[in-house]
C-alpha cells in the first residue's frame, strides 16, 4: 500500500490553467499506474486520465482531450495533471490513485474506471468559476 497526496487544486476563472501534482510515497513510481479521477457534487467520480507504469502510454476521457495533460517525474515521484482551458464543467474535487504494476500488467478493465486502483488520495479542490 502506497500513500499518495495530491495538491495544486484552486479557484480559476474559466478559460485559466492550473497543474495539480499527485506524490507517491512509501513506493518506487516507476512500479505504478497513476490515474487521475473527478468528483463534482451529486455526480459518480469519473476518470480523467491514466499514464502506464511501463510504456508511457496515456489515455484521456473525451471531456479533457486536448486540454489536460498527464505527465511522470519518476525521480520525483510524482505525478502532474496540467489543466488549460478549463471549463466550469471541469469543477469537481481531483483526485490520484494507483496501482502496482503487476495487477496493471494482467488488467483488461477500462485504465480509467475507479475499479481498476486501490490506493488513493484524499483528493484536491478545483473550482471552475468567473
Amino acid at each position: 500500500q502506497v500513500e499518495l497526496v495530491e495538491s495544486g487544486g484552486g479557484l480559476v476563472q474559466p478559460g485559466g490553467s492550473l497543474r495539480l501534482s499527485c506524490v507517491l510515497s512509501g513506493g518506487i513510481l516507476n512500479y505504478y499506474a497513476i490515474g487521475w479521477f473527478r468528483q463534482a457534487p451529486g455526480k459518480e467520480r469519473e476518470g480523467v486520465s491514466w499514464a502506464s507504469s511501463r510504456d508511457g502510454s496515456t489515455k484521456y476521457a473525451d471531456s479533457v482531450k486536448g486540454r489536460f495533460t498527464i505527465s511522470r517525474d519518476n525521480a520525483k515521484n510524482t505525478v502532474y495533471l496540467q489543466m488549460n482551458s478549463l471549463e466550469p464543467e471541469d469543477t469537481a474535487v481531483y483526485y490520484c490513485a494507483a496501482v502496482h504494476r503487476i495487477i496493471e500488467y494482467g488488467s483488461t478493465g477500462d485504465p480509467l474506471s475507479p475499479s481498476e486502483y486501490f490506493d488513493w488520495g484524499q483528493g484536491t479542490q478545483v473550482t471552475v468559476s468567473s
